[in-house]
């Protein structure tokens, strides 16, 4: 007979203990996965509905354009043009360098313009998002769910945190990207209907790519500036027991009308209006992109003064002022006390 195997089978290997940025990056998902609507859905449709209200627009403009008599004329300094003879590829023969320059610069304003769409619900999506992360968690009981897992409450309320500030608005920018690149489609349809030549008239004088690569660098000012915002309505979310958004604008409100009723700026030689505008809607409105914008000189509104007023440089300048700073400690702070309140507070 042969000998009876006495080999021990070998011990099962202990796992490897799960990388921090790892759980985080997986905390990210699952902020995604859940409100894809929000983050991804709802700056697209944003973008979306500009373009279509633009194409309804240029359509409007075109048939009425046709009803105009052929002879009709628009005096101009320099001479003047008929409506209906327009060929834009002679317009931009006659264009000196400096003419394009300048048109290049209205086209990034007007580039701008239309991606503010998915930024400006990006304000609503990252506000309403703050307030009921924690308080849903706590309302339909899933926040013992994620208790059981090994993730702490920091790293589970900065995943939200991070979510709203990065996440988010990096979507709205990209959002917004498609969106400038759909209205220069647009227009170039136009521009050929018309005679002209897309490349020359549009896509040669615009920058889209750098307009995007700015609004990239807006982000890090963006996160840093939505901290007072963000830590308020995650604050209230923490703790509220019902009805979060009321706790969230009410007490703001009524303090700044306390506040004014009673002047009690004027104990520090300030106005009540400092306390509003500092207070109440940095607490408030700090999420709305380019709420920051009032801090940053501005010199008239020629194309070239808002280029300058638009770029990076110029909205840097935030950095230096101790509002932003300010903020971003409060903003801090109010985070803590939502990770704290967090560990305690499980009720619906």
């Amino acid at each position: 007979m042969n000998a009876l195997d006495t080999t021990l089978p070998a011990a099962p290997r202990a796992a490897a203990p799960v990388h921090p940025t790892h759980k985080f990056r997986l905390l990210l998902r699952r902020e995604l996965w859940e409100h894809k609507g929000g983050f991804l859905w709802a700056p697209l449709i944003a973008g979306g509905i500009h373009l279509l209200l633009s194409l309804m627009g240029i359509i409007f403009g075109e048939v009425m354009l046709n009803r105009v008599p052929d002879d009709a004329e628009i005096n101009v300094a320099g001479g003047s043009f008929q409506v209906n003879g327009l060929d834009l590829g002679m317009l931009t023969d006659k264009m000196s360098p400096d003419n394009l320059r300048e048109m290049g610069q209205a086209l990034d304003v007007a580039l701008y313009m239309a991606g503010t769409w998915p930024l400006v619900v990006l304000a609503f999506v990252a506000f309403f998002y703050c307030l009921g992360c924690l308080y849903d968690d706590r309302k339909d009981r899933s926040v013992l769910f994620w208790k059981s897992l090994p993730v702490s409450d920091s790293e589970t309320v900065l995943s939200k945190v991070a979510s709203a500030t990065l996440v988010a608005p990096v979507i709205a920018v990209l959002a917004a990207l498609a969106t400038m690149v759909g209205s220069l489609a647009i227009w170039s349809v136009v521009v050929m209907f018309h005679g002209g030549n897309p490349a020359t008239l549009l896509w040669g004088p615009a920058s889209p790519l750098s307009i995007l690569g700015t609004m990239i660098a807006y982000v890090p000012l963006y996160a840093l500036w939505a901290l007072p915002t963000v830590g308020w309505l995650m604050l209230c979310s923490a703790w509220a027991r019902s009805k979060p958004f009321l706790w969230a604008i009410m007490i703001p409100l009524f303090a700044g009308i306390f506040v004014s009723w009673f002047d009690l700026m004027q104990l520090f030689d300030l106005d009540s209006s400092w306390f509003w505008r500092h207070v109440v809607a940095r607490g408030l409105l700090s999420l709305v992109p380019g709420s920051w914008m009032g801090d940053v000189p501005m010199d008239g509104f020629s194309p070239d003064s808002l280029t300058s007023f638009l770029s990076v440089r110029s909205m840097y300048s935030v950095f230096a002022t101790p509002q932003m700073w300010v903020g971003a400690i409060a903003g801090a702070a109010m985070i803590f006390g939502a990770i704290r309140l967090r560990r305690w507070r499980d009720e619906g």
